[in-house]
């Protein structure tokens, strides 16, 4: 079965899919969606976008993470 998640994925796609869990690795990779999650341009941030512009730390480590809790 392939990762559900990719580098291309929106971080949007993590929160909704696995709610507070993907909120939750997320934040323990730097990348702090915050209450509400009102910021709309963040929302559609593609998670290589969020490593590349230094929101985000160890993207591969956050796939292995995130994929792991949908297999």
């Amino acid at each position: 079965m392939p990762d559900r998640f990719s580098a291309e994925s929106k971080v949007r796609d993590v929160v909704s899919t696995l709610g507070d869990a993907g909120r939750q690795a997320l934040r323990r990779h730097g990348y702090d969606v915050g209450e509400g999650f009102v910021d709309v341009l963040s929302q559609y941030q593609s998670l290589e976008h969020a490593a590349r512009s230094d929101r985000l730390r160890d993207l591969d480590g956050l796939l292995t993470e995130l994929n792991g809790k949908t297999s």
